[in-house]
């Protein structure tokens, strides 16, 4: 059988061609791959040509090398079926479902312990969903949440809907999610928000719209990809509130409102980024602990709700046009393999 890997050869251009996985090496598995989800967020900024010039693909990936310039290999959520293993490797492996941040392509080669083992239950596709929840348990560490609080989650994406899933676990006085997108809306309130609104009526002070407006947050979490809703969650906060972001909105820009409430009511605003741990927590918390935390809520997400669209993987080109185009009809689209 040819192997083959999705390519991004150019801007809105990706090509499925052949590969050379080969056979494992003494220490390594070889992984089927049964699915991969695409993250809508960042695959789309590197789709786009939106991405910083020379920035490194992912330094804390081994499987992504090099910057993320054309043409390159990108994607980073595999789960699939182990095939294969080196004489050095437990022949057990040898059936079980594994996750791995690879790349999309049809195999690959990994040493047990840059794989995570996944439930016997887990099915494919499900299984492609562990970084979104990982990132989702990342966001969720940084923002702190604290009993009582009222929290607004800004965008309803995948991401978003995962973070929205974990907060609802959590003691709030409110919950509430901002997205323009009618089904994202629909699918946040299922995943537990208290309430969700529009960027519009977001700020509407008429006295008939009063139960959609927002004011006085302890905690806003911008995970939209747009610069705007920055500014927006600056709005929405009281004082000494917190906003965490964990967008990356790569070359994108807009104007953010500093000079008024930001700077009188001491509103803090940090990163939250998935490749490390804050440093206010890595005395106790490292990849392999957030890792387990995240596989320990994998099932927390409903998988069949949050994915919209399974393509065959050599149709990959129409998943990104889909994407990029509709994005009111996709939530998480899945690649699934022979």
């Amino acid at each position: 059988m040819t192997d083959t890997a999705l390519y991004f050869t150019a801007p809105e251009t990706v090509e499925v061609r052949e590969t050379a996985v080969g056979p494992p090496a003494a220490d390594e598995l070889l992984v089927d791959t049964r699915a991969s989800a695409i993250s809508a967020g960042t695959e789309l900024l590197v789709y786009r040509d939106q991405t910083p010039a020379d920035l490194p693909a992912d330094e804390t990936l081994d499987a992504l090398d090099g910057d993320l310039s054309y043409p390159l290999r990108y994607g980073y959520a595999a789960s699939g079926v182990v095939r294969e293993v080196g004489s050095d490797v437990d022949p057990n492996w040898v059936g079980r479902s594994v996750f791995s941040f690879v790349p999309h392509q049809t195999s690959f080669c990994a040493t047990p312990d840059s794989v995570v083992a996944l439930p016997p239950e887990t099915t494919p596709a499900a299984g492609s969903l562990l970084p979104s929840v990982e990132t989702a348990t990342n966001i969720v560490l940084d923002a702190a949440p604290r009993l009582g609080e009222r929290v607004v989650v800004f965008g309803a994406g995948v991401i978003g809907l995962c973070v929205t899933r974990l907060l609802a676990a959590f003691p709030l006085e409110s919950l509430v999610v901002v997205d323009p997108i009618e089904r994202r809306r629909a699918l946040a309130a299922e995943f537990g928000a208290d309430r969700t609104t529009t960027p519009t009526e977001l700020g509407d002070a008429d006295p008939a719209g009063a139960d959609l407006a927002v004011d006085g947050a302890d905690l806003a979490i911008e995970l939209s990809g747009q610069p705007s809703a920055l500014d927006d969650a600056i709005g929405v906060v009281g004082y000494d509130a917190r906003i965490v972001v964990g967008s990356w909105y790569g070359t994108k820009r807009e104007p953010i409102d500093l000079g008024g409430r930001f700077h009188r009511n001491r509103i803090d605003i940090v990163s939250s980024q998935v490749s490390t741990i804050s440093p206010e927590l890595r005395g106790r918390w490292d990849r392999d602990r957030r890792m387990d935390a995240a596989l320990d809520r994998l099932d927390w997400i409903p998988a069949d709700e949050l994915i919209t669209h399974r393509i065959p993987f050599e149709r990959a080109p129409e998943a990104y046009e889909l994407l990029d185009s509709a994005p009111d009809d996709a939530v998480q689209v899945i690649l699934e393999y022979e």
